[in-house]
């Protein structure tokens, strides 16, 4: 299993902390077959007294068994089917962001990719098989037409459907958000 440094450090530190080995949480959760995750979460914290990090922690796992949670694999996963016609956009703004220095940290996760220096600057997500939204940090920076105030981990959010809207304008906020990072 391919997981980042936190997540194998939970996992590491998991049989202090629960008194089980993962392989023997999977089980427990086989034999209680439920479907909802958050149903599985509040299973193992009342029925066993797992906190609700190591429970998520648990749950995620199992769910998540058999999936390639390498980085490539999840993103694989958001472009492919009816989104495949996105990832050309995709990969455009990730080598546009890279290309402003060393430092920048490409790390997807399931339903989209963070761009991160010392901290977020951008997230790449398709919301649906037509377009790409790139939620950008540029508190203070007034809204356009084209770049909308946004709320939750981005102040602001772009929507592209085609390559060529990964323009110097873009590119512009991208790195702006990149410095402020």
């Amino acid at each position: 299993m391919d997981v980042d440094a936190a997540t194998q450090t939970m996992i590491d530190n998991l049989p202090a902390r629960t008194g089980r080995e993962l392989p023997d949480w999977f089980a427990e959760l086989d034999a209680a077959a439920i479907d909802r995750h958050a149903t599985a979460v509040a299973f193992l914290k009342t029925e066993h007294g797992v906190t609700h990090g190591f429970a998520n922690l648990i749950v995620k796992l199992h769910r998540s068994q058999g999936a390639d949670v390498s980085a490539d694999g999840l993103v694989d996963a958001q472009y492919e089917g009816r989104k495949a016609a996105l990832r050309p956009v995709y990969e455009r703004l990730v080598a546009a962001a890279s290309a402003f220095g060393d430092d920048v940290e490409v790390s997807p996760k399931k339903t989209g990719v963070s761009l991160r220096r010392s901290k977020q600057f951008a997230l790449i997500e398709a919301p649906s098989a037509t377009r790409i939204s790139v939620g950008l940090n540029l508190r203070g920076a007034a809204p356009t037409g084209r770049l909308r105030a946004a709320t939750g981990m981005c102040t602001h959010r772009v929507d592209l459907t085609s390559v060529d809207e990964v323009d110097a304008e873009l590119t512009g906020w991208l790195h702006d958000a990149y410095d402020r990072a």
